[in-house]
């Protein structure tokens, strides 16, 4: 539920910092896993949300963006080989009242693609009529809300080799963000370094 994924925030341990025009929320929760999230310091857009879970010996691991990306080349796991830039790249990169994913590097026209919904495990499914494209993801916040998927919502659009899904966001989730940014806005942050923001 929604209301259990918002108290869970509420009682995290937070620290907050604005800095080069964002204002970086850096959460830990009782069982150790770290969150971190940047939001435009104006427009409140998200720009940035990544994990960081511990590992079965108790040492942190690297941290997995869910929103944004890390910036530089992606190294592989062999030292040495770096992804090619004209490989297809996933990316979240959600706008005000809705999900939004981008695939660069596909040049195939808009009537190439579907996305459709499997309501039994939870995800959505990218396919291209010439079979040179397939993923299957899902929607974190969807997913910790409990909220069924609804394949209405899906909207794609196509532009400069880059494929844009967007899903609109339910009421419950707005209203969740709305509550949240006003948690947000009461802590306190210095522009000069992380202060503690758990009310006292």
């Amino acid at each position: 539920m929604a209301s259990t994924w918002l108290e869970k925030l509420k009682s995290s341990q937070k620290t907050c910092l604005i800095q080069d025009g964002r204002r970086k929320i850096h959460f830990t929760f009782s069982d150790g896993t770290e969150l971190a999230e940047e939001y435009d310091a104006q427009t409140w857009e998200l720009i940035i949300r990544k994990w960081k879970k511990k590992g079965t010996l108790g040492a942190a691991e690297k941290w997995e963006f869910e929103v944004g990306e890390q910036l530089g080349p992606k190294n592989l796991e062999m030292e040495g080989f770096i992804e090619s830039s004209s490989n297809p790249v996933f990316l979240r990169k959600d706008i005000k009242d809705a999900f939004q994913w981008r695939i660069r590097n596909l040049p195939y026209p808009i009537d190439t693609y579907s996305v459709t919904v499997d309501p039994d495990t939870h995800t959505l499914a990218i396919r291209t009529t010439n079979k040179k494209y397939f993923k299957k993801f899902t929607i974190p916040d969807m997913e910790r809300t409990q909220l069924p998927l609804d394949e209405k919502k899906i909207n794609l659009a196509h532009a400069n080799n880059t494929l844009i899904i967007t899903y609109k966001k339910p009421q419950e989730i707005l209203k969740m963000e709305k509550v949240l940014h006003e948690e947000f806005k009461k802590m306190k942050a210095m522009k000069d370094g992380d202060v503690d923001c758990t009310p006292s």
